[in-house]
Parts: structure tokens; sequence; C-alpha cells
């Protein structure tokens, strides 16, 4: 039964807005009337395999706040005892934003008529991904679909708390650039030439710091454009470049091994593997689909090929800890934690306390590389414009010793 969204008007002339399940069109306005309702406009609430074409990449999605807060709730809802309807109806009267309305009512209206929950979602790729679907489906398996929805809903918030953090340990020097940035062209390319051209114009003698520092502006001020044109540029043929496998794998494979960023990419990709594994384990997902489930959450592509190759040897009858030891980028100490996890046949928990402990040595580089970025851009920021000023007091100094 599909979903509308509707706009109608009470016989006093007051506004109501809402989401219904109905046959077609004309039963929705037939149900509206029958409510004492004058029916404005009816419109059918179309699925993202419907929209998505049109939307491409301006189409609407769940941000992941409201991702967290849908899954949140959902679980304790069902965790109370309610129907799956229900507990879809209940989430509907508190969405607030009209796509999440939307995307509820879409949702319910596919799981009345018989359909899995985890069907469903699939059919929403944008708002669920491939690891959450996954869960949802192992949560109907084994009938404990509430205790998955309450850890993915752990694992969500504190994905997001991670996120968080690390923007806002890089938040500060990205601002510091920008504006040191901007600062450093404007005076180039306004402030120097005006004030410097007065001393040019007596055909004084100049400084060799104010004749490097006009040149550069003359530079900035005529070819300004082009270098930015062509810094966008070679942006884009990177990043096309990198659509080429090989180039890459070279590239993933050199940032993780890149001095100070080497080790918070893999931290960061370790992180995401190890948390992934523990609740898809955790919730019943067979190791070799879990592995794959976790291998798509890795951003590095070389680590994804170790992943890969380390599947293959489990299917093969190799232990996990063995098959991820023969590769460089994991740390030894998850191995070690998988290793201890399939000894005492506790691996998801093992794995829950790697990626703990992985979490926070990536809060720690962030914060560490943020404080290093923070002084050193202050510093470079300084003597930027200490050589401008310098540039420009010079030939005001030598005109007064003339003059003295």
């Amino acid at each position: 039964m599909p979903a509308f969204r509707y706009e109608a008007l009470f016989a006093d002339g007051k506004n109501k807005t809402g989401v219904m399940n109905a046959d077609s069109a004309r039963a929705a306005r037939a149900e509206l009337r029958g409510q004492g309702l004058t029916p404005i406009t009816v419109e059918q609430i179309a699925s993202q395999e419907q929209t998505k074409n049109q939307l491409g990449l301006f189409a609407d999605k769940l941000s992941s706040t409201e991702l967290s807060l849908f899954t949140r709730q959902l679980a304790s809802l069902l965790e109370a005892g309610l129907p799956l309807e229900q507990a879809f109806s209940a989430l509907l009267e508190q969405a607030e934003r009209i796509y999440v309305r939307d995307l509820i009512a879409a949702i319910r209206a596919e799981v009345m008529a018989g359909h899995s929950l985890s069907e469903v979602l699939k059919r929403y790729p944008r708002d669920f991904a491939d690891i959450y679907t996954s869960l949802v489906a192992s949560g109907e398996q084994i009938g404990q679909l509430a205790r998955v929805l309450s850890r993915l809903a752990d694992f969500i918030e504190r994905r997001n708390a991670l996120v968080q953090k690390v923007k806002l340990a890089f938040t500060y020097p990205a601002i510091v650039t920008v504006v040191a940035f901007a600062i450093v062209i404007f005076l180039l390319a306004y402030v120097v030439p005006q004030i410097v051209s007065v001393f040019a114009n007596t055909k004084q003698h100049l400084p060799i710091l104010t004749v490097i520092m006009l040149a550069i502006s003359d530079f900035v001020r005529a070819w300004g454009i082009v270098v930015a044109i062509l810094v966008i540029a070679a942006s884009w043929c990177w990043l096309q470049l990198l659509k080429n496998p090989e180039v890459k794998m070279r590239w993933h494979s050199w940032l993780l091994s890149a001095p100070l960023y080497g080790r918070f990419e893999r931290s960061l990709n370790t992180s995401r593997f190890a948390s992934t594994l523990a609740i898809t384990i955790g919730s019943g997902v067979p190791i070799l689909q879990a592995l794959q489930t976790s291998r798509d959450t890795l951003s590095n592509v070389a680590m994804r090929a170790q992943v890969d190759h380390a599947t293959t040897a489990v299917r093969e009858g190799v232990s996990l800890a063995r098959a991820l030891s023969t590769y460089q980028y994991f740390p030894p100490m998850l191995i070690h934690m998988i290793r201890a996890g399939e000894v005492t046949g506790d691996l998801p928990a093992m794995l829950e306390r790697a990626a703990d402990s992985q979490q926070q040595d990536l809060e720690r580089r962030a914060l560490t590389m943020a404080g290093l970025l923070e002084p050193v851009l202050i510093l470079v920021m300084g003597v930027v414009v200490l050589l401008i000023v310098l540039a420009v007091l010079m030939p005001i100094i030598e005109i007064n010793q003339l003059v003295r």
C-alpha cells in the first residue's frame, strides 16, 4: 500500500498536513473526506529508485545525526514490545523534517505490505549503507532485531562522535589557513603596490626586499587568476588520474607510510575495520560476510586489498589473526587482540577493545597534528606579514636617514 503526502483543510479553515497510506490517490482523498477534511493536495511519496536519476548529487538524504536518532528510537520502541508497524507510526509522529517523515512513511507502507524491514531498507541505499541492511537482516534472522538495532545505534553514535572530534580538531587550522592566505593576497595585490609606488615614482633606489615584494605583487596581480585556474585544473586532473586503479593503489599505499599522516591514515581505517567487524560478528553475521562488509567501510584501497587477501585465506581455513598478520598495514595490537578473541571464543569483545584503542589513538593523533599545525601556521603567517611590512617600511626609513 503506497504512502501519500497530503494537505487538507478542517471545516473551520485550519490547515493540516501529514502522511497516510491508501490504495490510490482517490482512496486517500475519500478517506480524508470521511474524516471531515477537504483535501487540497494528495501526492504519492516516490521511492529513491524513482527519484535518484533526477536528483543525482543534489538528492536529499538522512544526515548521520538523523540516522543515529532513527536507529535509537526504533530500537527503543521495539524493546518496549511495540510491533514494527506501530513503532514506525510513532516515529512518523516524531519526525520533524519533511524528507524524514516521507521516508518513514514509505518504509512503513512497504513493511505493512508484507516485506521484511531489511528488504525495504535496501531500496534506500543513500540513507542505509550495506552494513546497516546486513545487520538488520541478521537481527531478523536470529529474532533479535531490537538488540541488533541498539548495538547499531551505539556503533553509529561512536562513529559520529569520532568524526566530530576529528573535524573540530582541524577546523581551527583550516580557518587560520584560509584567513592567512586571503590577507596575504590582499596585501600583495592592493596594499603593497599603492604604498611602494609612491617611492618608485621618486626614482629612489629601493631595497632589495622591496623590489622582490613588488615583483611578487606584480605577478599576483597579473597572473593570480591564471594560477588559480591552473591549480583547479591540476586538482581536477589528479582526481581523474586517481580513477585509475593502479595509480590509486600506489597513492594510497604511499599515504599509509607518509611521514606524520601515515599513522593517522592507518589508525582511521583500522578503527573502522575493527568496530565494523565487531558489531557484524557480534550480531550473528557469518565471518566471511562480516569481513566483506568491514572491508567496504575502509577508505584506503591498499588496506581493502589486504582484507580481500585475508578473506580468501580465511575461506581456505586459515585463522583471521594469522591471515591479517601476513600484511604490514594492520597494527600488531589488532592482530594480538584478534588472536586472543579466537582463543577465548569472544572475538567481538576483543575487536571492540581494539576499536576503542584505535579510536583513542586516532583522537590523540588528530589533536597532536592540529596542535602542531596551529603554531606553525601562525608563525608562517607572522613571518610573511613581517616581510611585507619591512618591504614597505624600509624605503621610509631610508628617506628619514637622508633627511637627517
